[in-house]
């Protein structure tokens, strides 16, 4: 998902076509620009994590069906999502500053 997000990043940016690639957040019709594309990736992130903490309590409080599991699954993804996030961030600041100590 992450691969596809910097895909279409480096595509709106250069202002190439975007129907070459598909960005499969959910979302069907047409492709959103680079900060609804970001949005969406952050509130996936932000779901991932909500059902994370949602599994736990359920254990937590003995929820017929919750297992541990499952919660220990829910919040490996969400651990997964958020290590990815912070590492997309930390390549963006690094190419920004790049970019801003390139002299013209």
């Amino acid at each position: 998902m992450l691969s596809n997000l910097a895909i279409q990043a480096v595509s709106v940016l250069t202002g190439g076509d975007n129907s070459t690639t598909p960005l499969s957040l959910g979302a069907s019709g047409p492709q959103p620009g680079f900060l609804g594309t970001l949005n969406q990736a952050l509130q996936s992130v932000s779901n991932t994590q909500n059902q994370a903490t949602t599994a736990e309590a359920g254990f937590s409080a003995g929820v017929p069906g919750a297992t541990l599991a499952k919660a220990l699954v829910a919040s490996d993804r969400a651990e997964v999502a958020w290590n990815a996030t912070v590492g997309v961030r930390n390549e963006l600041v690094s190419a920004y500053q790049s970019i801003m100590n390139m002299q013209f």
